[in-house]
């Protein structure tokens, strides 16, 4: 992984840090994500517009089709992650959503892709997913008589990650659809197919708004401009070096919710803080 990519995959996972921490502040659930999404579609849109301006844009049935299937497997995502979190705990469904997609991504980019890691990319991996079961994990709740329905939305919540990744990388280095365009079609297909939703509860969304416009907004600048960091990175950079790189985010995020790693879990933060370190460099550092 080239220095440029290394950077830029890390400023991605600060803005995915804060953002996530934005919106768990809010605390707010599908009228929260509504409100976020219209934020981003208005917010991109000259950004957009100027793009089609300055650029000879081919946009053709391919495009289309791989730009619309991103919405709905980022929407998929979305709501399976959800989904898990109703039936089970978050020690096992983050874990396994988050920790299986590197995994799984980089077994199916070795056949679509050809993309092949070396010995140290592993194993740097293997860091990487361990360290995200130390930092997040409960293997106290694997041992549950109803952990059986977590497991299974935590491994289908990977599967749809790897899925989306897998896609938008093709997307962006294969059929040669601007990260911009990818990134904003997306979030457009995602907020229409919510609105009609959204509109049946205009005093929730007018109460959401009024509690928590500031995240929303927050939300919905940083998370599009997260996304479309990586999708560039991903032009340039095997997608099985981009995806475990990207978990920092996970690390970073835990600091920001625990002020600095001040509160609880003892030396556990602190010892996946160093093994996913060690991790990071491995993959950044392998051919």
């Amino acid at each position: 992984m080239s220095l440029l990519a290394f950077i830029t995959i890390l400023i991605s996972a600060f803005m995915h840090a804060t953002w996530n921490y934005l919106a768990k502040q809010s605390e707010g659930g599908f009228i929260f994500v509504w409100l976020y999404m219209a934020v981003s579609t208005i917010v991109y849109l000259p950004f957009v517009i100027g793009f089609f301006f300055i650029s000879e844009v081919h946009f053709g049935w391919m495009e289309f089709v791989f730009i619309f299937g991103s919405a709905i497997v980022h929407m998929a995502y979305a709501l399976t992650l959800q989904k898990g979190y109703r039936v089970g705990d978050l020690s096992i469904v983050y874990p396994l959503a988050r920790g299986s997609a590197p995994m799984l991504i980089a077994v199916a980019a070795f056949f679509l892709f050809e993309e092949r890691l070396s010995i140290i990319g592993m194993i740097g991996i293997s860091f990487i997913v361990l360290s995200i079961f130390i930092l997040t994990g409960d293997l106290r709740r694997f041992k549950q008589n109803n952990s059986g329905k977590a497991v299974f939305y935590g491994l289908l919540t990977g599967l749809l990650i790897s899925f989306y990744t897998l896609l938008d990388k093709g997307a962006v280095s294969f059929i040669l659809i601007s990260p911009l365009l990818l990134n904003y079609g997306s979030i457009l297909g995602q907020f229409l197919l919510m609105t009609p939703l959204a509109l049946k509860e205009k005093e929730k969304v007018k109460k959401e708004w009024d509690m928590n416009k500031k995240k929303a907004i927050g939300v919905g600048i940083l998370s599009p401009l997260a996304y479309i960091l990586v999708l560039i990175t991903m032009q340039f950079t095997p997608v099985s070096h981009v995806a475990p790189v990207r978990e920092i985010s996970i690390l970073i995020g835990t600091v920001l919710g625990t002020k600095v790693l001040t509160e609880g879990m003892g030396v556990r933060r602190p010892a996946a803080a160093v093994i996913m370190v060690i991790g990071i460099i491995s993959v950044a550092l392998s051919n």
